[in-house]
């Protein structure tokens, strides 16, 4: 595999390797891919961190990646959108990611072994990434925390239909009770509770037909978030909620809660170690 540092400053394979990048199959699953925005400020000792946005359903990676353009070269940060296609082995599929496991695929897995991709071509900081998701990937983001606590910088969860509560009373993906069996990791709570989250939702996203139509009749994403959040806060998590006034279920919406969020977090501010108590913004 080329490192972008290996290129002469002139090579024709920098200006393709920095900026937006074209999509790369994820190393020992092929069925999916992913591609980066890498701020043309980059240089091989810069050792840029990361963040990791999660698609929906609806899979749009690019507009995904672009909405977050300004946000990396603010911050010098690299931009990775991995893809995880409709239809792997089942081509009415659109799920497969959402609950970690499917059809013999850990998508857990396939992210860290795209980051360990990250780090060797851009030599990128992955130890400890930023990782948020819209939706099908705001379920994906939250329960990636539960099992990789100690990859993880922050969180930020938008708009999930379903969630899992730290529960051990209840099974995957409903609770966390056999994760051990299903995943070979028991959850750590006191890694999770160290981990700040961000739980956000349009004020117009109620969501209630989607769901019942997927077969959780009587439930709302706003309920579901409020589920979550309370779950988290429990054990201890630093949780901050924002409702976006106008906003429907919609991923654009939703991101500048998150990118403020991640700013936050940057900047060092002193509000992720206050007592976790989830709130909503005016």
């Amino acid at each position: 595999m080329i490192r972008v540092e290996d290129l002469p400053a002139g090579h024709p394979g920098r200006r393709l390797l920095t900026g937006r990048t074209p999509f790369f199959v994820a190393p020992t699953e092929p069925r999916c891919s992913y591609c980066a925005y890498v701020p043309r400020s980059w240089t091989p000792d810069a050792r840029m961190p990361v963040l990791v946005a999660v698609h929906g359903t609806g899979r749009n990676v690019g507009a995904l990646r672009e909405g977050l353009i300004p946000f990396a070269d603010r911050h010098d940060l690299i931009v990775v959108t991995p893809l995880f296609p409709v239809g792997i082995d089942d081509p009415d599929d659109v799920h497969n990611y959402k609950s970690i496991d499917a059809h013999g695929i850990r998508f857990d897995l396939v992210l860290l072994e795209i980051l360990e991709q990250v780090r060797v071509r851009w030599n990128a900081r992955v130890d400890t990434v930023l990782l948020c998701g819209h939706s099908g990937g705001g379920q994906f983001a939250h329960r990636f925390l539960y099992l990789h606590p100690d990859r993880l910088a922050a969180v930020a969860v938008s708009a999930p239909g379903t969630v899992t509560l730290l529960d051990h009373s209840l099974t995957w993906p409903a609770g966390i009770g056999d994760t051990q069996r299903r995943f070979g990791i028991t959850v750590d709570l006191a890694a999770v509770a160290r981990v700040p989250v961000l739980l956000v939702i349009g004020g117009d996203d109620d969501g209630r037909a989607d769901l019942a139509a997927m077969g959780e009749p009587g439930r709302s994403r706003p309920e579901e978030l409020d589920r979550l959040a309370v779950s988290l806060a429990r054990h201890g998590t630093t949780v901050r909620r924002v409702e976006v006034p106008g906003v429907g279920h919609d991923a654009a919406g939703t991101q500048p809660p998150i990118t403020d969020f991640f700013d936050d977090l940057l900047a060092g501010h002193a509000e992720f170690a206050a007592p976790a108590r989830p709130h909503r913004a005016p």
